[in-house]
């Protein structure tokens, strides 16, 4: 359900630039996660904390698995879920 409200939200804020701002402006927020997350709901999007939290936890879980052997320990370095959604919505400004 969240991937593809993200993809929905993504491929959105492609047109709206309103959309896209009001989402790179929580960056910004003591609790981003928390303040991304009202925001896509405020523009009718039905992503939430828990959800986007455990997806970006799959996310790394699943490249921990895909280690030869199985790693045992996250490796350090990889991006968060919100930090590469941001990295999408900056993209329409370069």
């Amino acid at each position: 359900m969240i991937e593809r409200e993200l993809k929905r939200l993504l491929k959105d804020s492609e047109n709206d630039e309103n959309l896209r701002l009001a989402l790179l402006k929580t960056k910004g927020n003591s609790e981003p996660m928390k303040s991304f997350c009202e925001t896509c709901q405020n523009f009718g999007y039905e992503i939430y904390l828990g959800e986007l939290f455990a997806y970006g936890q799959d996310m790394n879980d699943s490249k921990l698995r895909a280690t030869n052997g199985g790693g045992s320990f996250a490796i350090e370095g990889w991006d968060d879920a919100l930090e590469n959604i941001y990295d999408e919505l900056e993209r329409f400004f370069r």
